[in-house]
Formats: C-alpha cells, sequence, structure tokens
C-alpha cells in the first residue's frame, strides 16, 4: 500500500476540488473526493468516490472519466465542478497530471515587430516547447504597425475591407488559429501568447483550457479593479462589454499555443471602416455600432499600457512563478524564414478568399 496522496485542482471561475487516495496493487484505493463544491443529491458523494476507487493507477483522465460518469445517477447535479475535474485532481494526487508550477516559465517581450513575425514566432516558439527545446513561455506582443489578423478559417473578402486598408495603411494578415478578425494599431491592444505543455490541460476540453489558461490574467484584471470574467467559449468580458478574445493550437508532440488580444484605446470608427462586421454578428448583441461591442482596459484603469502589461506580469510570476527570457538568433532566424514560406505570402493570406 502506498503512502497517502493528496491532489487539489482549483476550477477556473468555480470551486476547489479535492482528492486523497491510495494505490494498492496498482489500483486505486480509499479514495475520497472533497472541496466546497455544490453537489445534489449530496449521497452522489459516495458513488463519486466508488467509480474511482479500483481504477488502475495509470488509468488515463478519459478512463477517469468514463468510469465517472457510468457511476454517478442519472440526475446528478455538480455544481461549480465537473467530472473532468474531478479526474484532473485525482491524477494529480497521483503525480501524473502538471500544474502551472511544476513548469519553469519564461517571460518574453520581444518589442515591436512586423505582424507576420509574431504570427512567425508564435508557431516557431510553440513547436520549440513541443520539442522541449524551449521552456514553456509567456510572450507580450507590441505592433509595430496598424494590423488586421484574421482567423485562419475566416473569408477574407468577408471580413476585411482591403480598399480601406489600403487607405489607412492597415497590414492585414492570417494566423493558425480560428476565431474572429481582430484590428490593432501600436499602443492599442494587449497581446500575449502562452506556450505551454499539453500536460498543463490534460484531461479538459476545449471550454475548460480556454477559461484554465486565462484565469490569471482575470485575476489580474480584478485587482487592477475590473469585473472581468470569461466568457464561453473563448471571450474576456466585463459588465461593461468585451474586452478581448483568446484563440488555441494544438501541436503534435506536446503543446497548446493560446494567445488573446485586449483592447487597450481603440480607434472604432476606423475599425469599422476597415472591417466588414456583418449585421448578423452584432445583431444579438442588442447594439447599433460594432464598435461598441469592446471596452477597452484604459476606460476601466486610468493606467498606461506599459503599466498594465507589467502588472499582468507580477500577477503571472506571482502565481504561476517565472524569470525573464528571449527569443534566441535561432528562433529569430527560423520566424524569419517562415515569413517568406508563409505568413507574409499571398497564398496563405488568400486561402479562405
Amino acid at each position: 500500500m502506498s503512502s497517502p496522496m493528496h491532489g487539489e485542482y482549483k476550477v477556473p471561475g468555480g470551486k476547489l476540488v479535492v482528492a486523497d487516495l491510495q494505490v494498492v496493487d496498482g489500483l486505486l484505493h480509499g479514495v475520497r473526493i472533497s472541496g466546497d463544491f455544490f453537489l445534489e443529491p449530496g449521497e452522489a458523494i459516495t458513488d463519486i468516490c466508488a467509480a474511482l476507487t479500483g481504477l488502475a493507477a495509470d488509468a488515463s483522465s478519459e478512463d477517469m472519466i468514463a468510469a465517472l460518469d457510468q457511476g454517478i445517477p442519472a440526475g446528478t447535479a455538480l455544481v461549480g465542478f465537473s467530472v473532468e475535474s474531478i479526474a484532473i485532481a485525482v491524477r494529480r494526487a497521483l503525480g501524473v497530471a502538471r500544474t502551472w508550477r511544476d513548469f519553469e516559465w519564461q517571460i518574453v517581450d520581444t518589442g515591436p515587430v512586423a505582424p507576420a513575425m509574431h504570427l512567425a514566432l508564435d508557431e516557431v516558439l510553440a513547436r520549440a516547447v513541443a520539442k522541449g527545446t524551449r521552456a514553456p513561455t509567456l510572450r507580450f506582443w507590441q505592433w509595430d504597425r496598424p494590423a488586421i489578423i484574421i482567423g485562419n478559417f475566416q473569408s477574407l473578402k468577408n471580413e476585411v475591407d482591403m480598399e480601406a486598408c489600403r487607405t489607412h495603411g492597415v497590414t492585414v494578415v492570417r494566423r493558425v488559429t480560428g476565431g474572429g478578425a481582430m484590428f490593432v494599431e501600436p499602443g492599442s491592444t494587449i497581446t500575449y501568447s502562452l506556450y505551454a505543455p499539453g500536460e498543463l490541460v490534460e484531461g479538459m476540453d476545449f471550454a475548460a483550457s480556454y477559461a484554465f489558461l486565462d484565469n490569471w490574467v482575470l485575476q489580474a484584471l480584478n485587482e487592477l479593479g475590473i469585473e472581468a470574467y470569461c466568457k464561453p467559449l473563448n471571450d474576456i468580458a466585463s459588465p461593461k462589454g468585451k474586452i478581448g478574445g483568446a484563440a488555441q493550437k494544438r501541436y503534435g508532440g506536446g503543446a497548446v499555443l493560446h494567445h488573446a488580444t485586449m483592447a487597450y484605446d481603440m480607434d472604432g470608427a476606423k475599425m469599422e471602416q476597415v472591417l466588414r462586421i456583418g449585421r448578423e454578428k452584432i445583431s444579438d448583441k442588442g447594439i447599433a455600432s460594432a464598435a461598441k461591442r469592446v471596452d477597452p482596459v484604459r476606460s476601466q484603469t486610468g493606467m498606461t499600457r506599459e503599466d498594465v502589461t507589467a502588472r499582468m506580469i507580477d500577477t503571472f510570476t506571482r502565481l504561476n512563478g517565472g524569470t525573464e527570457g528571449a527569443v534566441t538568433a535561432e528562433e529569430w532566424a527560423a520566424a524569419k524564414a517562415l515569413v517568406a514560406e508563409k505568413f507574409d505570402t499571398e497564398a496563405w493570406l488568400t486561402h479562405v478568399p
């Protein structure tokens, strides 16, 4: 019989799930699930523990979730937690699910670079984390020019007024992640990327991983007086309006690219000229202007962009650790090549016309 094992998982925007257990002959034994969650009927906690007891200690998160789905009586209400969060807590007790603090994070600010270079850096750094040649990294972006970044699956002609972009000197690029188009100008947004090991979000579905990976951002904004929260699937919002949006891509080899852009101080009128915001997209918001869909961080804090970013870094390092890092010469060279081969080509930009 193993010594007692203990694991915890705090659901982003939800409750704490705690798992205590032992391993006997390779099987889970004496499983006890606890926390500050809500469960109706309360007696179902016995079914939850029983569903896990006897499973192989090396069971995958999928196997644990399946056992819980089968063992929990129909009609049971799990409030503030889920079967996925239970599996994560159990795997953390077993030492096979990793937390932020299990990794040595680097924090990088590459300074102002061209839009296509930012997108190339995302791919190069994410693949480097997947290969194990780079530590997990948080990177902050700065823009050297106005730009529109459209999602991988968006139609260029439906989303962007190219003539207006030429008039206003706006560069148009396409990223590798899905989601919607975003308009940026130097100093107008706070954009960051996480290049995280896949282990960090193992057992989570996409919706849960968005909330989990942005939880530190919400805490930072809350500390600045913004009532920020995750709005499924991928928005960062507040009672005063949308703040920003995130997008993800999973890379083979085990890495997650998660990046987000938050509006700091935008030119809403210009955004409406260069983006073709469809009536369907804004009709469900109950508003007449697309510019009103986004409430900048500046209006809610009064702080400079640099100060907000610094506070975000402070929050991240306090919660998750992290030291200052840099992009290597080899990574810069690989990104430069990828700009020429992919991100600055007409073929990539127009692959969805």
